[in-house]
């Protein structure tokens, strides 16, 4: 059973794709109400008619440009620059124990809210997400990962996300397999395939990510799961087809964008290489 729910009048779809972001939450007086996701969704329901969690079908490409590339010095001219052009802004939260790098936390991402023009995406590279994630979600986050090798109760964590109104995305690492995580995929959104190891930006793609990328969308195809696939890592014009190919439909580029003279050209560009392989592609067929 489908039900339709109305949200704020004023708010703004998701860029393109003639739909909207799931939304459960009541933007407070002090929040900007015109974020994108915030206008409406459909719900499904039981045949009792008890809410089941937000699960949106197979999207085209979407871009994910992340901040961990941006000057952290201008964030807000840094979303800016790629409002228009992108369908999420990437926000990478580390905290130097899960992996050796320290860049933001919750206080940043609750201010960069109240400015971005796009949907936070928000992947957390930190150790007890158990505790940490929901409180992103809480905050406006429209979509929040953990790490697989870092989470201690994945059911009730992915759980709680959803149930603060967010969707919610399960990342493995270079050397994890995607097969034992199979039971879990009606409690997940988004599957982010990392291809690098997590930590840093501008390392070099790690093809041998590719193989078990094609498992991940076997996976989902056999279960008829709507579930989103990412890659995240050395995403550029040099690597987003071959990704493309084998089944990833969202993708996180840093560099790529950030270093370009023209942000949001860079992701026009990527898209359009994206869309091409995709269209080509024998999962997508």
């Amino acid at each position: 059973m489908l039900e339709t729910v109305s949200g704020d009048s004023d708010s703004v779809p998701v860029r393109g794709h003639g739909r909207t972001l799931p939304s459960r939450r009541t933007v407070p007086p002090d929040r900007p109400a015109d974020r994108a996701g915030e206008r409406g969704f459909t719900r499904l329901l039981t045949p009792g008619g008890a809410v089941l969690p937000p699960r949106l079908g197979h999207m085209p490409v979407q871009m994910a440009p992340s901040i961990l590339s941006a000057d952290f010095a201008r964030l807000a001219d840094e979303a800016a620059a790629v409002t228009g052009a992108a369908d999420w802004l990437h926000v990478d939260v580390m905290d130097n124990h899960f992996v050796p790098n320290l860049t933001l936390g919750l206080p940043v991402v609750e201010a960069l809210l109240k400015h971005a023009g796009l949907p936070l995406d928000c992947h957390l590279m930190i150790e007890d997400p158990d505790r940490w994630a929901p409180p992103y979600a809480e905050a406006g986050a429209r979509n929040v990962t953990i790490h697989a090798e870092a989470v201690t109760a994945p059911v009730r964590t992915l759980r709680m996300i959803r149930s603060a109104g967010a969707r919610a995305g399960l990342a493995v690492n270079p050397v994890t397999p995607v097969e034992p995580y199979e039971d879990l995929l009606p409690e997940f959104d988004m599957l982010l395939l990392m291809t690098v190891e997590p930590g840093f930006g501008g390392q070099p793609f790690l093809d041998l990510v590719l193989p078990k990328l094609r498992r991940a969308r076997d996976l989902v195809s056999r279960h008829g799961a709507a579930v989103w696939l990412q890659v995240d890592g050395g995403v550029s014009e040099h690597t987003i087809e071959r990704c493309a190919e084998a089944g990833a439909d969202v993708f996180v580029a840093g560099s790529a964008v950030y270093s370009a003279d023209d942000p949001a050209k860079a992701v026009q560009s990527l898209r359009a290489q994206a869309e091409r392989a995709t269209a080509a592609a024998d999962w997508h067929c």
